[in-house]
């Protein structure tokens, strides 16, 4: 890959939210790492290869655009994770809500390690309430309840994995 080209590729990678970007071809790898909401800078980049390759910057780009949503390795374990008996208490009472989770990512109860949880068994909540926060690819989304009642069941552990649409929470109607 030509210099040119590495550098049109950090120039696209600081216009978009990318905090990682890996490229294998052949014996060509390039890696490029973000700091935390910050630009990429030439010593960023690590660039390793034994014989020079030619790579044109388009054909480049669907190969960028692709790992990051697929690159949370975590998908494997929280494979493993989503079996578990998570999913029973959803069928086990039946007048009770579930809140699940709208994306994949690992599973808070609180916005830090010193906080307190946003929710606790008993805690009650109404629709838009803060229950959670799940982190996916670096960004920490916050989880409102879409149902009102209390909180009976809390059915995944602080920090664990967590898959889309898992149940999170078993909440009794009030």
């Amino acid at each position: 890959m030509k210099f040119n080209e590495i550098q049109e590729l950090v120039k696209l990678i600081n216009k978009s939210n990318l905090t990682e970007f890996k490229l294998k071809d052949g014996d060509f790898e390039l890696s490029i790492r973000t700091k935390k909401y910050g630009k990429v800078r030439a010593r960023d980049i690590q660039a390793l290869h034994s014989a020079p390759q030619v790579v044109s910057v388009p054909a480049a780009m669907p190969a960028m655009a692709t790992p990051p949503p697929v690159a949370p390795a975590p998908a494997a374990p929280t494979a493993a994770a989503a079996p578990t008996p998570n999913e029973a208490p959803e069928s086990s009472s039946a007048n009770t809500l579930i809140i699940k989770s709208p994306i994949v990512g690992t599973f808070y109860r609180s916005s830090g390690p010193d906080k307190d949880s946003f929710v606790g068994i008993g805690s009650v909540v109404e629709v838009g309430t803060v229950v959670c926060i799940v982190e996916a690819m670096k960004l920490f989304n916050e989880i409102e309840s879409e149902v009102s009642g209390k909180i009976v069941k809390i059915l995944v552990d602080n920090e664990s994995p967590v898959q889309y649409d898992q149940p999170l929470f078993e909440v009794e109607p009030i």
